[in-house]
């Protein structure tokens, strides 16, 4: 049976044993709340790969048709958009799959608001498509020519990136629409940094980078076909280059390094991050108990 230790009372001869003993769990626990992400890879073979920060590679989900977006619920569950199958898959943390949504026109990008609701681009039907976490489907926006890139920034606004219609378009939460950007080349992918800056990968081998009022730098260039986009909670960006098959990574600075190699170049790659958890409720009893007994310690 479960110790009791009444906290208003002192534990005596054993304070400093205990407290040492919930002072590392709360450590333990609250370094384990900041771990590391997994990257998620969509890869042109039918599998999605998962890598460690170190960039060990394992097969997360294998048998797929032509998987293209990647995107995480709150939860930690993987949804995946299959390309050519029209269906959009959901992943539990340990692999099990189930189908969210069937019957869309060539399924793109895939991302998450605030809210838990899903957004994907319909690239055969021009329409963005909103689905609730129960799985009902309406229509967001429609007319936006090729849409491929999801992001939303911290105001709730989703940027959609125009494939052959060379733009990233704005929209409110209420879906009235404004061009952002326009003139790029081909544009895919779309990530935002903590600052709330945007990035865009640009078939023109160049990586953009845009500023909340729309101002654009180059951030990376002499690519070869960039990708899928995605920060990860370090701020490090990372790229598929599609038609190299590498990822690569990107410190706030733009230096670069290669994360992995070896990737099926012929088919889209997008990527993911999985959620930071939060700090569990033990870590934070853990904590609470340790400032009990610090208190009662400096009386």
């Amino acid at each position: 049976m479960p110790m009791k230790i009444k906290i208003n009372q002192p534990i005596r001869g054993t304070h400093h044993l205990f407290c040492g003993a919930v002072c590392a769990g709360a450590v333990m626990l609250i370094a384990s709340s900041t771990q590391a992400q997994n990257l998620f890879v969509s890869d042109g073979s039918g599998n999605i790969y998962e890598y460690s920060p170190g960039g060990a590679q394992s097969t997360f989900a294998s048998g797929l048709s032509n998987p293209d977006g990647l995107a995480f619920n709150s939860a930690g569950d993987l949804f995946v958009a299959d390309w050519s199958i029209g269906d959009i898959y959901e992943y539990t943390p340990a692999g099990m799959r189930t189908t969210f949504a069937s019957g869309l026109d060539n399924p793109s990008l895939l991302a998450f608001n605030s809210a838990g609701d899903l957004f994907e681009s319909d690239q055969g039907s021009g329409n963005i498509y909103e689905f609730t976490p129960g799985g009902a489907r309406t229509t967001f926006a429609s007319g936006v020519g090729n849409p491929t890139g999801l992001a939303f920034n911290s105001a709730g606004n989703l940027f959609v990136a125009n494939f052959t219609g060379s733009s990233i378009y704005e929209f409110t939460p209420g879906g009235s629409r404004t061009t952002f950007a326009s003139g790029l080349d081909y544009p895919v992918g779309l990530a935002f940094n903590s600052a709330g800056n945007l990035f865009e990968s640009d078939s023109s081998g160049n990586i953009y980078e845009f500023t909340p009022g729309g101002t654009r730098s180059t951030f990376a260039s002499g690519l070869n076909y960039p990708y899928g986009l995605a920060f990860n909670s370090a701020g490090n960006l990372f790229e598929t280059d599609l038609h190299s098959g590498n990822i690569y990574e990107y410190a706030p600075d733009g230096s670069r390094g290669t994360f992995a190699s070896g990737l099926n170049e012929t088919q889209n790659m997008q990527l993911a991050f999985q959620p930071v958890p939060e700090p569990s409720t033990l870590a934070l009893l853990a904590v609470g108990a340790t400032a009990l007994l610090v208190r009662r310690r400096q009386h």
